[in-house]
């Protein structure tokens, strides 16, 4: 009865303004382990299906995890990226509180990655070459979309939503716990639970400042 109270209040959330749902939009790694409704995870990635893709290709696939013990491993592979990336983060911030916030937040999510209740894997059909860079960055361009869309519709139904990359470190250990074959790259991990905390306006740099007019440098809106 509570799922389904939750579900239909999702729902309902869906309606929520685009601007609203942009400007409190916000990492959220803190989650309770409590189930999320098949049928709210589809529609997610149904409104994901509506980003634009290149050529229309519509390459994109979606993996929702929810297997314990496949969420085990990629936790895993989480953890050890997290290893250094998380050593290198807490010196760099160790005179940053705000950024040790996020950090915490990060470790927390690492600690807790089997419990999350769904995690959905964005992948692209075929092999993304490391070179050109022009190459990867158009074929990235098929699957972020689609990732930006499954966020904002998270966020307007209430669940907690972070992009994540580090259990792909290895796109070949990614392969073997995910199943998938070698013409199917994971491009975007998606934890998607019930939020510990909260959502609320974001504090962003003024968009004068980081806004260049036809060379850089030139910022005529910069207060």
């Amino acid at each position: 009865m509570a799922d389904a109270i939750a579900a239909s209040a999702a729902e309902a959330g869906l309606r929520m303004p685009l601007e609203e749902a942009m400007t409190t939009q916000r990492a959220i790694r803190r989650l309770r382990p409590d189930p999320v409704d098949d049928a709210l995870v589809l529609r997610l990635i149904a409104l994901a299906l509506k980003a634009p893709t290149g050529s229309n290709l519509q390459n994109w696939e979606f993996v929702i995890v929810k297997d314990r013990a496949v969420k085990a491993r990629l936790a895993r592979l989480n953890r050890q990226a997290w290893r250094l990336y998380g050593g290198i983060g807490r010196w760099l911030a160790r005179n940053d509180p705000p950024m040790q916030r996020i950090i915490q937040a990060v470790q927390w999510q690492a600690d807790h990655f089997e419990e999350i209740p769904v995690l959905v894997v964005a992948c692209l059909r075929g092999v993304i070459p490391p070179l050109p860079r022009i190459a990867a960055a158009s074929a990235y361009g098929s699957i972020f979309p689609s990732v930006q869309n499954l966020l904002l519709a998270a966020r307007a139904a209430g669940l907690g939503a972070a992009l994540i990359t580090l259990p792909l470190w290895s796109t070949f250990l990614a392969r073997r716990a995910l199943g998938l074959p070698w013409t199917v790259t994971p491009c975007a991990v998606v934890p998607l639970g019930w939020p510990r905390g909260r959502y609320g306006p974001t504090t962003r740099r003024p968009v004068g400042d980081v806004v260049h007019v036809d060379r850089w440098g030139n910022q005529p809106f910069r207060r």
